[in-house]
């Protein structure tokens, strides 16, 4: 970082009155993790990182090479509005670096972030936008989560039966406030369940908006006494929670943008079944595909039917509908850009991958579609890879062992921080 940043940021503070700096990162399953430092001592941690111990994070790294150093993004840099006026808290996402300067594999934002400047340098200007669904429940009398939800309203339900535009309000006032701007929010048709749309953004920014608004949305519910969840299917006999990501070449010519259509729609049918465990991540995730709306079969379409991809030739945009809210937003975009990417590349025609399959109904079957992907392989880090896959068959273990999809589902909720 130059200094011209650092003093701008250190001005910044002080002009503010800020006294707590949050330095945030995302696991490899994409949970919000921080550590809390003074503003006194963030000039040092711009320059020589805050130390951080991988081995106690689920995931990360083999206890003999734990030692990574957290680098505040100054581009992140944002007040988190909910905390108080006086000695204000700032938040920035962090790189996450070895003690030698190499980024740490499992730094899935820092991946992201390097993919993004790939496409910049051969001119594709790639947005996402994303729809992300949650639910609200009730307390019980301890502060306890119950599976109450805190309405029984129906789709586009208006108040007094939808009982969420208050905390609605709230979160999008917090949303823009941060800087993340939105299209729309409404009750969506579960009970107690909600939905913002987000205006599109480029993909590293989608991603961190998507972390951002799932923080907002739990510090929120939390306050008002509430409880959120963006687990895929908090309610069995309910409708499961979307986060659906459509994904447009923004700079495509007119004479462009159908073809660029189809082979995104293309390319990602033909990988959609070897990266569905990244787009839905827990064993929860199964008992929502196939249910209610949410699709299953390998295919596409143009019209308002139950497709996995909607597609927009007018606008070289698609729409991926398959994953839910539970994955990681940095692997997510990755895997769904570098597959709509290589349809591009390849000029593949989305009829010869629309197989009308289905896709993996377990986490197992996820599983080993995943381990034979060379395409996944090509994407991300093998230590991230064997990672990650290697603890998604320990949770399909522990969730078989129990009968109970929901009991590991409940436990992997994302913690309000």
């Amino acid at each position: 970082m130059d200094s011209k940043t650092r003093d701008r940021i250190m001005t910044f503070m002080e002009e503010q009155d800020v006294r707590f700096v949050k330095l945030a990162f995302c696991d490899i399953f994409g949970q919000l993790k921080n550590i809390s430092i003074s503003s006194k001592s963030l000039a040092k941690a711009m320059e020589k990182g805050v130390g951080l111990n991988a081995a106690s994070i689920r995931g990360f790294l083999n206890i003999d090479d734990s030692d990574l150093l957290l680098f505040p993004d100054p581009d992140t840099m944002t007040i988190l509005p909910w905390r108080p006026a006086e000695g204000k808290v700032v938040r920035f996402f962090c790189e996450i670096r070895h003690s030698d300067g190499r980024m740490f594999e499992g730094d899935v934002r820092s991946l992201l972030k390097t993919y993004e400047k790939s496409l910049k340098k051969s001119k594709t200007d790639l947005h996402a936008r994303t729809e992300c669904e949650f639910y609200l429940f009730k307390k019980d009398l301890d502060g306890n989560p119950t599976d109450i939800p805190m309405d029984r309203a129906s789709y586009f339900e208006a108040a007094p039966i939808d009982k969420g535009e208050n905390i609605r309000r709230e979160i999008c006032l917090n949303m823009d406030q941060m800087g993340i701007t939105y299209v729309a929010s409404h009750h969506e048709k579960g009970p107690g369940q909600n939905e913002i749309r987000f205006s599109p953004a480029p993909l590293l920014d989608a991603a961190d908006h998507l972390v951002t608004f799932r923080d907002i949305v739990k510090n929120t519910a939390d306050r008002m006494g509430l409880f959120a969840s963006f687990l895929p299917k908090p309610l069995f006999n309910e409708n499961g929670s979307d986060l659906t990501i459509s994904l447009s070449i923004d700079n495509a010519k007119d004479t462009e943008k159908s073809d660029f259509a189809r082979q995104m729609t293309g390319g990602i049918l033909r990988r959609i079944e070897e990266i569905t465990l990244f787009l839905n991540p827990i064993a929860n995730s199964y008992e929502r595909i196939g249910t209610f709306e949410a699709p299953c079969v390998v295919n596409y379409g143009l019209g308002n039917g139950n497709y996995l991809i909607k597609m927009h030739p007018e606008a070289a945009r698609i729409k991926v509908r398959s994953t839910d809210p539970s994955c990681n937003p940095y692997l997510a975009c990755l895997l769904l850009a570098g597959a709509a990417m290589e349809g591009i590349r390849d000029k593949i025609n989305p009829d010869d991958f629309q197989t009308g399959s289905e896709l993996p109904d377990t986490l197992n079957d996820a599983i080993k579609r995943a381990e034979n992907s060379e395409f996944v392989k090509s994407m991300i880090p093998q230590v991230l890879y064997e990672k990650f896959l290697q603890a998604k068959r320990d949770d399909w273990l522990e969730s078989s062992l129990s009968g109970d999809p929901m009991l590991k589902a409940k436990n992997m909720e994302f913690p309000v921080t």
